[in-house]
Parts: C-alpha cells; structure tokens; sequence
C-alpha cells in the first residue's frame, strides 16, 4: 500500500496511483505516453485511466501531445522561478501554521519519516527517497487545516517531481541533504519562526537541485 492509495472508489484510486507516478518519477519529463499504454501499465481499463489524465491535465501535471499522447512537462527555467516563488510563498506558511495543531505524536511521526528519508539517501534508494520527502512535507501540511494553500502546494509538487527525479538518477542520493531536523527541533520548541525558516532553506535547496535539469 503506497502513501496516497487507500479504499477509494476505482476512479478515484486510478487518479491516485497516476498522480503517484507523476510525484515519484515513474514518468519521466517529455516521454509520450498513450492513454492505452498507461492503461495497461497501471491494469485498469481506458475509461478511468482516461478520467485520472484529465484531471491532471487540468492540474498541470501532464500535456496533451499530438496523436492523443499525453507526456509530463519538461521543465524550463521560465516555469521553476514560478514554481519556486509560489512554493516559498505557500509552504512556509503552511509549515507555521501547523505549529498551532501539532500533537506530540505528529513530531513522532514526522521524525520516523525523516528516518525513512535518511535510510533511502543513505541507501540509494531513489524512489523511497523522493515517496518519504513528500510524506514528510505533506503529513506537516495537512496540519495547517489550510485547504487551498495545501492543494496549491500539492500542485505544484505534481510539477517538481519528475524534475526531482531526473537530478536523482543523474547524480545519485548520496549528495542530498535537507532542513528536516532543524524544522523538527523548532517544532518541538514550538517556536513557528524557526519551523518557517527551516522548510524554507529546505525548500530552495530543493529547488537548487532541480534547477540543473531545466532547460532556457
């Protein structure tokens, strides 16, 4: 059972285990795809593999190409300064605003995620990393009680995620490193500023990485 998939009507699980491979990097940036092909990678029938698309489509998560083929995006220069402006205007805010909500065993929790994170660096383990750094970012989010300010923040991991990917396989995880202590530490102090600054460093350092697999 992967983070995002649970006992959800078929559509819906669909559109799941396809934002899932996005997020993750099982799609990579500019590889055209067919509804078919997708369909029969993910075992489900045209119909429901053809509503996830659409979905995402409209999310920005995938492009319509010509002979009904469907790709990610490839990154630009242009579209991650974007990204990173958005991102560092809404993420830190949902990290602070969690501080007000979160419980001891959240921190228990995030703190077991990070783990996760650590061993997949450690390891190599690409996939594990880049499912355990969301996990941790978005179990902190949800936290906020903010809605709209997490589904912006989820779109626009939905268009990182496959870059991220990219920069793993190219260099390895050995060479990743993140500000997930500091911001558990400030949680445990419940201090907001420093939760703040923490996942903001942590997130421009994340943008950085990406950064070198954007074309002009």
């Amino acid at each position: 059972m992967t983070v995002l998939i649970s006992k959800k009507p078929e559509h819906e699980t669909i559109y799941l285990r396809v934002k899932e491979m996005i997020l993750f990097g099982e799609v990579v940036p500019g590889q055209p795809v067919t509804i078919h092909g997708l369909a029969d990678l993910i075992g489900t029938g045209v119909t429901p593999a053809r509503e996830a698309i659409r979905r995402l489509t409209a999310e920005g998560a995938l492009v319509t190409l010509e002979n009904r083929r469907i790709a990610v995006p490839a990154m630009t220069t242009h579209k991650l300064q974007q990204i990173e402006l958005v991102r560092l205007t809404v993420e830190p805010e949902l990290a602070e605003a969690a501080v007000a909500h979160i419980s001891q065993n959240d921190i228990n929790e995030l703190e077991r995620i990070d783990s996760l994170v650590d061993d997949a660096i450690k390891g190599g383990d690409i996939r594990g990393y880049l499912e355990a750094n969301y996990r941790f970012h978005f179990h902190l989010y949800h936290l906020a009680n903010a809605r709209i300010l997490h589904r912006i923040a989820e779109s626009l991991w939905l268009r990182v995620g496959p870059s991220l990917r990219v920069v793993c396989g190219r260099y390895g995880t050995a060479n990743l490193v993140d500000h997930h202590r500091a911001a558990i530490q400030a949680l445990r102090q419940g201090d907001a500023q420093k939760t703040r600054e923490a996942m903001t460093h942590d997130i421009r350092q994340g943008m950085g990485f990406i950064q070198q697999t954007a074309t002009d």
